[in-house]
C-alpha cells in the first residue's frame, strides 16, 4: 500500500486517524501498531511473519540489556548484545545479499567450469530500516541511554509505525522513547501542523517526481549504442530531481502522519542540493541514516579521535557500507566509495569547510552540485557498463541529439516541471519548506501553506485518481 495510493489516502489515513483521536489514550498504541501491521502486511505479504520474528528477538532481548547500578552483568549483557545484532544483521544479509553474493560466487565457478548455485530470495520490503531500528533499540538500552520497554505494544508501535516502516526516516530509540508511552497526549493541533507538512510531501512525490520519472526511465534505458551527450545529461540531472523530491517527498508525508498521529520524527533533508561541499551535502541528505551511522559505526570505531589514518579508515567503512545498505550490487559499493573518497580528499585539503567570499561559495556550490550529479549515475544504473557509458557521454560532447523513445517522454509538461524543480533546489539553503509549513507562523509561511493546502494538494488528488502515481524509490531498499 503506497501512500500516494488511494486505498491509502482515502481509506486507510481516515480510519486511522478517526480510531486514534476518539479512542481511549490507553488504546492508541494499540491502535497504531494493528494499523502498521496491516498496512505493512497488504505490501509484504508471507514476509510479515519474518519482520514480527524479529520484533520478538529484540523485545525479548531488551530487558537483559540494561544496567544495572554497579553493571555487575557488564559480561553477559555484552554476549546478549553482540548474539542479537548478529541475528539482526544475520536476517539482513540473508535476505538482501544472498542472491548477490552467490551470483558472484556462480560467476567465479563458472569461470573454472564449475557451476554453483544461485540464491533468488524475495526482499522484505523496508528489511533496511527496521533493521536498523532494532540495532538503535538494543544498543541504545545497552549504553543506559534508555529503558527497555516492557509493553510488547509499545515497542510494536515504535518498530512497525506506518509512517516511517518502509521508507524511514530511521528513528533512534533515543529519539522516540520518550513519545512511546500511554500518556502520550495527542490533539486536534497535531493534525492540523502535520497534514500540511503530509500534503507538500503528496505534492512532491506526484506532480514533481512521478512526472519525471517517464523521463529518467527512457534516459537511463537508452541502449550503449544511441547514447548520447545530450541524453546522459538529461538523464542525470532528471534522476538527481526526481530521487530528491520522490525521497523528501516521502519523509514529509511521514513526518506529517506522525506529527498527527501525535508523534514527533527526526527530519530527513534539508535542502541538500545547497550545499556548499560534499561533507555539508551528508549533513543534509538522508539525516536520520547519516546520524545512524555516526552513532552505531562511525564513533565506536574511533571516530576523528585517533588520528587522520585511522579517521579516514573509518569513513571509508562508513561509506562502504552506506553504499551496500542502499543496495547488493556493485554500483551502489562504487556509490558509497565514491563518496567515500569525496570525503576524505575534502578533508584531507581542508576543502570540507565554507569557502570565504561569494564568488568562492557559489564556485564550490556548482562542484559540489556536479559530483553529486556524477554520483547518482552509479545509484541509478543498472550496472558498472551502463554507469560508464553514460558517464562517458556526459564528458565527451557531441551534437547528437534525442532518441525518438526520449523526445516522446519528454513531453512540454515535463520539460516545465524539470525547469521549475531545478528552479526550486536553486534556492537559497534557508528557509526548508517542512518544518516551515510545520510550525511557523510567519506570513511567507501562511502562503506557502494556502498554495500546498489548495492548487497543489487539488492537482495531486487529481494525479492520484487518475492513478499515475508510482512506488517510492526507496521503498526497493
Amino acid at each position: 500500500m503506497s501512500f500516494a495510493s488511494p486505498l491509502f489516502l482515502w481509506y486507510f489515513v481516515p480510519a486511522t486517524l478517526v480510531a486514534v483521536l476518539i479512542a481511549p489514550r490507553s488504546w492508541r498504541n494499540g491502535i497504531i501498531a494493528t494499523g502498521s501491521l496491516i498496512f505493512y502486511a497488504t505490501g509484504a505479504g508471507p514476509t510479515t511473519l519474518l519482520l514480527l520474528s524479529c520484533m520478538v528477538v529484540n523485545f525479548l532481548a531488551g530487558p537483559a540489556l540494561e544496567p544495572d547500578e554497579w553493571d555487575l552483568r557488564g559480561a553477559r549483557r555484552r554476549v546478549v548484545l553482540i548474539c542479537v545484532i548478529v541475528f539482526d544483521v544475520t536476517v539482513l544479509v540473508i535476505w538482501k545479499y544472498a542472491g548477490f553474493a552467490t551470483e558472484q560466487l556462480a560467476g567465479f565457478a563458472q569461470l573454472l567450469g564449475g557451476d554453483f548455485p544461485v540464491v533468488h530470495l524475495a526482499l522484505p520490503i523496508g528489511i533496511s530500516f527496521y533493521t536498523f531500528h532494532h540495532i538503535s533499540y538494543v544498543v541504545d538500552i545497552y549504553r543506559g541511554e534508555r529503558k527497555a520497554l516492557r509493553n510488547p505494544v509499545s515497542f510494536a508501535t515504535y518498530i512497525s509505525m506506518f509512517p516511517q516502516l518502509v521508507a524511514g526516516p530511521i528513528v533512534r530509540y533515543r529519539e522516540i522513547a520518550d513519545q512511546l508511552p500511554q500518556r502520550r497526549s495527542h490533539r486536534l493541533d497535531d493534525v492540523a501542523a502535520g497534514f500540511p507538512r503530509f500534503a507538500l510531501g503528496l505534492c512532491k512525490k506526484v506532480i514533481v517526481a512521478d512526472s519525471l520519472a517517464p523521463l529518467v526511465d527512457a534516459c537511463f534505458d537508452t541502449p550503449a549504442g544511441d547514447m548520447t551527450f545530450a541524453i546522459a545529461w538529461l538523464g542525470a540531472i532528471g534522476f538527481t530531481l526526481q530521487l530528491y523530491f520522490d525521497f523528501s517527498g516521502y519523509s514529509d508525508m511521514a513526518i506529517g502522519l506522525g506529527r498527527m498521529l501525535g508523534f514527533r520524527l527526526p527530519e530527513n533533508f534539508a535542502r541538500p542540493y545547497s550545499s556548499i561541499t560534499v561533507t555539508e551535502f551528508w549533513r543534509r541528505w538522508h539525516m536520520s541514516l547519516s546520524r545512524w551511522f555516526r552513532d552505531y559505526v562511525y564513533i565506536p570505531l574511533g571516530g576523528n579521535r585517533e588520528g587522520a589514518g585511522k579517521t579516514y579508515r573509518n569513513l571509508c567503512v562508513v561509506f562502504v557500507l552506506t553504499g551496500f545498505w542502499h543496495g547488493a550490487a556493485w554500483t551502489f559499493l562504487v556509490w558509497g566509495a565514491y563518496h567515500g573518497a569525496l570525503l576524505i580528499i575534502e578533508r584531507g585539503f581542508g576543502w570540507d569547510r565554507t569557502p570565504e567570499g561569494r564568488g568562492a561559495r557559489i564556485r564550490r556550490r556548482v562542484l559540489t552540485m556536479l559530483l553529486v550529479v556524477i554520483g547518482w549515475v552509479f545509484f541509478n544504473s543498472a550496472d558498472m557498463g551502463s554507469a560508464l557509458t553514460m558517464l562517458g557521454h556526459m564528458f565527451l560532447p557531441e551534437f547528437d541529439g534525442l532518441t525518438d523513445a526520449v523526445e516522446a517522454a519528454l513531453t512540454n509538461q515535463r520539460a516545465w516541471i524539470l525547469l521549475a524543480a531545478m528552479a526550486i533546489v536553486l534556492l537559497p539553503a534557508h528557509p526548508v519548506a517542512g518544518p516551515m509549513l510545520e510550525s511557523s507562523r510567519a506570513r511567507s509561511a501562511n502562503v506557502l501553506r494556502v498554495g500546498v493546502m489548495t492548487v497543489g494538494l487539488l492537482y495531486a488528488a487529481i494525479l492520484v485518481a487518475t492513478g499515475t502515481f508510482s512506488p517510492f524509490l526507496y521503498y526497493q531498499f
